[in-house]
């Protein structure tokens, strides 16, 4: 099992910047690509930004040049830096991390934290 606990969110005005925080624990060692999800009203969840366990990023087209994903593997926490924020960005944000396939389940394992709210006004 493992749990994560995000934290950063909050209002700011657009053309700011926040910085969101994932901690990990449980069986950490287990973990494969972490990444940061977010879901606005009305809309379905989409993907952020993915970063794997060796490093490789992968961003929406979206947040492109605006938001870095980052892994701090000594400390156990996932981070994404936004800036340039836009009120199209506004949505609750969601920690994700996945430990392999579940072949009993025939599915990828994941596990999801809370979600951080994050309002951009404009």
């Amino acid at each position: 099992q493992v749990r994560l606990v995000e934290s950063g969110g909050g209002l700011v005005q657009a053309g700011g910047s926040l910085r969101l925080s994932c901690a990990a624990s449980g069986s950490i060692f287990s973990i494969n690509s972490m990444a940061w999800y977010r879901q606005a009203p009305g809309k379905q969840r989409e993907l952020v930004a993915l970063i794997t366990s060796g490093g490789s990023t992968n961003y929406a087209d979206s947040v492109k040049g605006r938001f870095t994903i980052s892994r701090d593997n000594a400390e156990n926490t996932l981070n994404l830096q936004m800036n340039s924020l836009k009120p199209e960005d506004t949505a609750v944000y969601y920690c994700n991390a996945d430990t392999g396939w579940d072949h009993v389940a025939d599915a990828l394992r994941e596990y999801w934290g809370q979600g951080t709210q994050v309002t951009v006004s404009s």
